[in-house]
């Protein structure tokens, strides 16, 4: 125990160092947000996967489709390393890049509203982005807490809170350069980690090859009789394994808090490093994770909850509980490095959502009347700081909303993710990589996609998942594009001056 407290504490302490050290870059609003648009190719990279990747993901997903699909569920892994970082780089980075900073584009919403001509759709998509970022939010907090409660024995409560709490701290002392830097630091730790923690829990089960002959052995689900399932390339159910590929890998292409990463690396050239980093390091995180969820069935069955299903959520934890004390120290930072990461990303995306694109949307920089040229300067510089002021309050505002989901969560993690980037994902994909591509994409098209994703989403919910929240996820996402398509044919278009400026920047 000693040992866990004292890398834990010597880990926050790392974190809100950074927040300090940072703070002075987090005064304007492009530094709190963007990094001042200034940030390298190995911390973007880092960022972006330390991002991907939290405990949804190691505890959720790992846990619950590790039990349903066996050694298969690694295949999620390798699409979200391969479409999910390697093509979303190569499809997305550069034209982002360009294109937002050529509009002057701070947020996803700003984008659609300047992109598309209406400011409607930046309000729109801002309170889509803050409702629907919120379950995912509620998700990592349940993940983490869940480890922590394994590890350390402190009580759930009390650890959703203590999470909530540190990680407000460096994201509102040091804005995104905090984050950045942290998701670094945070990264590391996680490539180490997951490494370890596979080869520890093989070692267990008698050594890959031993632990490769278990899992053959198993009966599948659907018949008893039948051995092998979970141990077979595609697994038991490769159609829904399919799904959830779709889901995890195409869906960062449409989350804000992923897209927004391209908005700040420095030039084309750490674009093409990047694309390389962030694919190697979600191929370890993400492939592992998968890959060591996919022996759960070997550490015997997971608790029942009340209404009769299997706790998905504890697999994870229970596969853990057995290994020495310093390799679950190294479980807890691992975890905890996932999901920090990522909670900062989220409350950043919606603080700064809501403040630039709700709040101030009409607002200039400086009263255009005032003859000193000086006094604009000042004007300027208190509105920028009064916006920094916002987010920051923005950010203890949203993360009180996702303490009170974790708290009493609804439902699985893997359904909280589900819910979350299925209408995110759905509402905001298809007019996003297309409107970087395509001049013929019309506002109404965007419309018409943003109450597609939410709709098949929120209608889903309210019928009682008769799609599964992960399936009716993907058909969000890919259903977008026709959608999107359709109607732009449909429609009518943009001004063409306009769309020829915007598209000035890739020329």
């Amino acid at each position: 125990m000693f040992i866990k407290i004292l890398l834990t504490l010597i880990f926050l302490a790392v974190m809100i160092g950074v927040g300090l050290y940072t703070r002075k870059q987090a005064s304007s609003v492009d530094g709190f947000v963007l990094g001042g648009r200034a940030v390298g190719p190995w911390l973007t990279a880092f960022a972006y996967g330390t991002s991907y990747f939290s405990a949804v993901v190691f505890v959720g997903y790992a846990g619950q489709f590790g039990w349903k699909y066996g050694l298969s569920s690694t295949w999620i892994g390798v699409g979200n390393a391969v479409i999910g970082s390697l093509l979303a780089w190569i499809v997305l980075g550069r034209r982002t890049k360009l294109m937002t900073q050529h509009i002057e584009s701070r947020t996803m919403p700003d984008f659609f509203g300047t992109r598309f001509s209406d400011q409607g759709l930046r309000v729109a998509a801002s309170i889509i982005a803050f409702v629907f970022l919120i379950p995912y939010t509620a998700g990592v907090y349940k993940g983490i807490s869940t480890l922590f409660e394994m590890g350390f024995g402190i009580p759930y409560e009390y650890c959703v809170v203590i999470m909530a709490i540190l990680t407000a701290v460096y994201v509102i002392l040091g804005g995104y350069k905090a984050t950045a830097m942290n998701d670094f630091i945070q990264g590391i730790i996680m490539l180490f980690g997951i490494v370890a923690i596979i080869v520890a829990v093989l070692n267990v089960q008698g050594g890959f090859s031993t632990a490769i002959e278990k899992m053959a052995a198993l009966p599948s689900d659907a018949d008893a009789t039948v051995n092998g399932g979970f141990a077979t390339l595609f697994g038991p159910d490769p159609w829904n394994l399919l799904g959830v590929v779709i889901l995890t890998s195409l869906g960062t292409w449409g989350l804000p808090q992923m897209v927004g990463k391209f908005y700040s690396i420095t030039d084309e050239s750490a674009i093409k490093r990047g694309t390389i980093i962030s694919t190697v390091f979600a191929l370890v995180v993400a492939g592992g994770c998968y890959f060591l969820g996919g022996f759960g069935r070997l550490f015997g069955m997971p608790p029942v909850l009340p209404n009769g299903k299997l706790a998905f959520d504890s697999i994870v934890p229970s596969m853990l509980v057995t290994l020495p004390d310093v390799l679950i120290a190294l479980v807890v930072l691992l975890v905890l490095s996932a999901s920090m990461s990522t909670l900062a990303s989220l409350v950043l995306t919606s603080s700064s959502t809501m403040t630039l694109d709700l709040i101030y949307r009409d607002k200039k920089s400086a009263p255009g009347e005032v003859e000193d040229g000086n006094i604009d300067d000042i004007v300027a510089e208190k509105i920028e700081r009064r916006k920094v002021v916002v987010m920051r309050v923005l950010i203890m505002f949203f993360i009180a909303i996702s303490l009170l989901i974790a708290l009493n969560p609804p439902t699985f993690i893997a359904q909280l993710m589900g819910i979350s980037w299925g209408a995110l994902a759905g509402a905001f994909l298809a007019p996003f990589m297309l409107g970087l591509y395509w001049r013929g994409v019309t506002t109404a098209s965007v419309w018409a996609c943003f109450i597609w994703g939410v709709g098949i989403t929120v209608v889903n919910m309210l019928l009682g998942n008769p799609i599964n929240p992960i399936n009716c996820g993907a058909i969000a996402m890919v259903g977008g594009f026709p959608v999107v398509w359709l109607v732009s044919l449909l429609s009518p278009k943009m001004n063409k001056d306009e769309v020829t400026k915007i598209f000035e920047c890739y020329e």
